[in-house]
């Protein structure tokens, strides 16, 4: 399946990845937790315990206003959705994530307040 990567400090990429439970676990580091924040048929798959775990701070979550809810961990990939399953990303959906996605993220705490600024 081709799925956008995204991994923390880095611009998002392309990729070929099974579609198999085993495979995505590998590449988040452990046990998958599947999110659907955009209203588009996509999913973010990351580490279900990537906070937990002390994973690196990889990308922000964003409201329609801009403001942050929420910081992925460690490493992740956007893939589409199907009726039952995960499937590959199109290639109009590929571009938006990849544009969303862009920027790495440096996350920084000053007095008390997490900063998140693009890199």
């Amino acid at each position: 399946m081709t799925v956008l990567a995204v991994m923390p400090g880095k611009k998002p990429a392309k990729m070929e990845l099974e579609g198999t439970l085993e495979s995505m676990q590998e590449f988040v580091g452990g046990t998958i937790q599947a999110l659907y924040p955009f209203v588009d048929p996509v999913a973010i798959i990351c580490n279900d315990e990537g906070k937990l775990g002390g994973l690196e701070y990889n990308r922000a979550l964003r409201n329609e206003k801009g403001a942050v809810y929420d910081i992925i961990c460690g490493p992740f990939f956007v893939c589409g959705l199907g009726e039952e399953d995960f499937i590959s990303l199109s290639e109009q959906l590929m571009e938006i994530y990849s544009k969303r996605f862009e920027p790495p993220e440096l996350f920084v705490r000053i007095g008390g307040n997490l900063v998140v600024m693009t890199v």
